[in-house]
């Protein structure tokens, strides 16, 4: 694959989904990227999987997001919206639109085993991160939908998700789950059953009661749920998909991002684009051995205030060519893809100037 740039990446993609560990500014990123579409005309909506609230913190937004999009004003043709995944309230929706009936939804959504399942189960947080990545990009309203990840292993679940349920739907496990409600067993019957007798000696006649209402409850809609969890994991894997990683100089972002790179590569995911975060500026083109011979032919000619900016300037290029070495072995992993270099800012990236700025250096920065 060849780079073709951050530019491309935001005019051409339907969807950037931005991965890396916590503290390297992921959420800032996937904000400048949406930012910067929006102002070349695109109507963009940027979700946050990650429940802290960083998005809206970086958006300037006091009063926070929820699981609907909410539009950001923004200078130009396009549109820029945001929004915080709520899974629970994205895993009822999505049984409302898979159930035959609005009695069968009803009778799900107030069953207690369900309740548990949809708040506590794993993975259930990043299924539905996927099921709300999949109807944003069926949405009318928005052509890029740029996904800010959380830290990368908790991002590779996001990204098996849709495997695992349909591998689930389809194991013997769930099969026998099902066969009570198949057989259309009451709940008053469970006594008569050995196994699920012993089982309920386990968990609790109550817990066992509401899990076979609720598979007698939920039969019929899963085909639905399967067939929506192949469409996901299709979606995922599109050339319309685009996948940037975020890292910063430190060891343990660079080992973590070469990491999520490879992890990638077994899912057949290749890496369109790298952000290195924070790097140390060079202040000048030169090298820290050019600036100490500076320094030393100031201090010999008796300029010692120079002597000390040069001497300075030495030891800032010297950790920026440290930095840059770190870096390497990490810009290699991510071959093909484009690399761009954002440098450590005066201030945080607290409000939509300063998103602005960043985008701009994200789109003029690469190579």
């Amino acid at each position: 694959m060849k780079a073709q740039g951050f530019a491309s990446l935001v005019d051409d993609a339907s969807i950037i989904v931005c991965c890396g560990s916590g503290g390297v500014g992921k959420t800032t990123t996937a904000a400048a990227l949406g930012l910067e579409a929006a102002r070349r005309g695109r109507k963009v909506v940027v979700i946050t999987i990650d429940p802290a609230r960083r998005l809206a913190d970086a958006l300037g937004l006091a009063d926070g997001l929820g699981n609907d999009p909410r539009r950001i004003a923004v200078d130009g043709d396009g549109e820029l919206w945001a929004m915080m995944l709520d899974a629970t309230q994205t895993f009822d929706d999505v049984v409302r639109e898979h159930s035959r009936s609005s009695q069968q939804a009803q009778r799900i959504l107030d069953n207690p085993f369900y309740k548990n399942v949809a708040s506590r189960l794993s993975g259930s947080q990043e299924y539905m991160a996927a099921e709300k990545l999949y109807a944003l990009d069926r949405d009318e309203r928005f052509d890029l939908v740029v996904v800010d990840t959380p830290p990368s292993r908790e991002a590779l679940d996001f990204l098996r998700a849709p495997r695992k349920l349909s591998n689930f739907l389809d194991h013997r496990v769930y099969r026998w789950l099902m066969a009570p409600a198949r057989g259309g067993l009451r709940v008053l019957n469970i006594a008569a059953q050995p196994i699920l007798r012993t089982i309920g000696r386990v968990i609790g006649a109550d817990v066992l009661a509401d899990a076979i209402d609720f598979f007698q409850a939920f039969e019929g809609i899963e085909s639905g749920f399967r067939d929506r969890a192949i469409a996901v994991e299709s979606l995922l894997r599109s050339d319309r998909t685009r996948y940037v990683v975020v890292a910063s100089p430190r060891s343990d972002t660079i080992e973590e991002a070469r990491f999520f790179i490879d992890e990638l590569r077994t899912l057949t995911i290749a890496v369109s684009g790298l952000v290195v975060n924070r790097l140390q500026p060079r202040f000048g083109a030169g090298t820290s051995a050019a600036a100490r011979r500076d320094a030393k032919a100031a201090e010999e000619a008796g300029d010692h205030q120079a002597a000390v900016l040069l001497r300075n300037i030495a030891e800032i290029r010297k950790v920026a060519e440290a930095e840059e070495k770190a870096v390497a072995p990490l810009v290699a992993a991510a071959r093909g893809a484009s690399v761009a270099r954002l440098y450590l800012r005066a201030d945080d990236v607290h409000d939509m100037a300063a998103i602005a700025s960043l985008g701009h250096d994200l789109l003029t920065t690469t190579k």
